[in-house]
């Protein structure tokens, strides 16, 4: 299992509200750190499908420019952050297009609020079309797509003190190369660059999430599902970002980590019944102060330009028992963070589904994890690090 196609692959975003003149603004206006609802452009009665109350809710938008991919995109992922206080929340959708129209409708790609309190944030099941579907956090294109835009609408419950404040937007485009003779020219770069990081482990901290099975099963079950909260609840303590101990006193009898409790409830999909929905974590370490985005890489050579950097990253992998040597389980997807490489190049990982804290960390070898990962996601990765923390270089196809 040494091949994997090549892949076409550009990130986008946008940081507001420095780049709020580039899209179309309806009724936001720029805040200290972002948009917020200004005058709002109208009201919408919202039922919860999942606690089944009512509200009316001002609402206000905005539209990101049409961002060009330069190739006919498969998967666009979206990823976002921001804040909001008790009555607000979030929609965000996307749309493709092609040829200067756009080639899909918009398709909503989640309902998101920091917490559970006035809605449950949900991805939205059932949206499929003959120009794209959705797969829970991922619009799927069926017709030609060389263009994305996103649209936030900001909602905040006409009786609330205050109202939701979008950060960041953007979006991971990517397609798959099956039938082209030569890599594209960004992963022939980021070959050469290989081994930036080669011999540094970065000292991020390893929890177990197997440590949590026999106790809180609210937010997907428990341990066994809660490796995505708890690799980011890894990073975010690296970077010393984690909430504090009054941020999850609420969790009740406090069991082994009750961080890692406090960051599944914070993720958890309602839909999905999950906490694996990857711009839900990004949108959850966003809340911490740092900056978060979903991205794909092409290999573990631009997997290293981030450890040389300092940046630990959360990657996502589906493999069989002894696909991965050390990796001896089956999984339909993982999250596990890449903390370094050793001297020769394999890669050093927090794998989160290990006993006990002592035995997450594992080093596997470079061209079987390379495979089990862009095979499966597509080299999907989150990319958590303070603002203060700069990111590497971009290739000439920025994927960062």
């Amino acid at each position: 299992m040494t091949g994997t196609p090549e892949r076409n692959v550009a990130y986008r975003g946008f940081r507001l509200p420095a780049d709020l003149d580039l899209g179309a603004a309806e009724g936001v206006v720029a805040v200290p750190g972002g948009l917020a609802i200004g005058a709002p452009v109208g009201r919408l009665d919202h039922t919860d499908p999942h606690t089944g109350r009512t509200a009316r809710y001002d609402r206000a938008t905005w539209t990101s420019p049409v961002v060009w991919t330069g190739f006919a995109a498969d998967e666009i992922v979206p990823s976002w952050t921001g804040d909001t206080p008790e009555g607000g929340w979030l929609q965000v959708e996307l749309r493709g297009w092609d040829g200067g129209e756009p080639s899909t409708d918009w398709y909503v790609l989640g309902r998101w609020a920091a917490d559970d309190t006035t809605v449950h944030r949900s991805s939205v099941p059932g949206q499929q079309g003959d120009d794209a579907r959705v797969a829970v956090d991922t619009l799927c294109a069926r017709r030609s797509t060389t263009g994305w835009q996103a649209r936030v609408t900001l909602f905040r419950r006409t009786d609330a003190a205050a109202g939701p404040v979008l950060r960041t937007v953007g979006a991971v485009a990517s397609a798959e190369e099956r039938d082209a003779p030569d890599p594209p020219a960004a992963t022939a770069a980021a070959t050469a660059a290989g081994g930036a990081a080669r011999g540094r482990v970065l000292d991020v901290p390893r929890y177990a999430q197997r440590l949590h099975g026999g106790g809180e099963t609210r937010w997907g079950g428990g341990g066994d599902s809660w490796c995505s909260p708890t690799c980011v609840s890894m990073v975010l303590d690296f970077w010393g970002a984690g909430p504090t101990p009054d941020r999850y006193a609420w969790v009740r009898p406090p069991g082994p980590r009750p961080v890692v409790v406090h960051a599944a409830r914070g993720c958890y999909d309602h839909a999905y019944a999950g906490a694996g929905n990857w711009p839900f974590n990004t949108a959850y370490a966003g809340r911490h102060g740092v900056d978060a985005f979903v991205t794909r890489l092409r290999s573990l050579a631009e997997a290293e330009e981030f450890v040389a950097a300092g940046i630990p990253l959360v990657v996502s992998a589906a493999f069989r028992a002894g696909e991965v040597p050390g990796l001896d389980y089956d999984t339909k997807g993982h999250l596990i963070v890449l903390v370094g490489f050793t001297a020769d190049g394999d890669p050093v990982l927090n794998d989160p589904y290990a006993a006990d804290d002592a035995t997450v960390r594992r080093t596997v070898a470079r061209d079987r994890f390379q495979a089990a990962w862009l095979g499966s996601s597509g080299g999907l990765a989150y990319v958590i690090r303070p603002a203060s923390v700069p990111l590497p270089p971009a290739p000439a196809q920025a994927n960062w």
